[in-house]
C-alpha cells in the first residue's frame, strides 16, 4: 500500500495510508511541533503552492485517519503529529522494498551496495 505508516504501538498495528501531498502537512508537523491552523497553513504554503481550501482538504483527511490530532490549547487548537517521522519513513521503505525488491530487504541493499 503506497504511503503506508504504522505506528509505534506495537507489533500488531494497522497501517496508515499516507499520500505525498498529505505527508507536506505531516513534514510541516514534525519540522515545527503543535502548530495552530494559521501558523499550520503558513508552514505548508512556504513550501507548496496550495491553497487554504486544500491544506484544511489535506488535514482533515489526516485526521480521520488518525495521523493528526488537534487540542486545545490556551484557547486554540493545535495541531499535532500522531505518528512519528521515523515510522512514516520505515513504512516508505517497506513500500518501495515490496514494490520494487518482492519484498527483499537485502535484495535493495545490494542495489544500494552496486548504485
Amino acid at each position: 500500500m503506497p504511503g503506508s505508516i504504522a505506528p509505534s504501538c506495537g507489533p500488531e498495528v494497522t497501517r496508515i495510508a499516507v499520500t505525498e501531498a498529505e505527508s507536506a502537512i505531516l513534514a510541516a508537523l514534525w519540522r515545527h511541533g503543535p502548530l495552530s491552523f494559521a501558523s499550520l497553513i503558513e508552514a505548508v504554503k512556504a513550501d507548496n503552492a496550495w491553497g487554504d481550501a486544500t491544506i484544511k482538504t489535506l488535514l482533515g483527511r489526516l485526521m480521520r485517519k488518525g495521523a493528526v490530532r488537534s487540542e486545545r490549547d490556551d484557547g486554540r487548537q493545535r495541531y499535532h503529529a500522531a505518528i512519528e517521522r521515523r515510522d512514516y519513513l520505515a513504512g516508505e521503505v517497506d513500500t518501495l522494498v515490496d514494490r520494487l525488491f518482492e519484498g527483499r530487504r537485502d535484495a535493495l541493499r545490494v542495489f544500494l551496495d552496486e548504485a
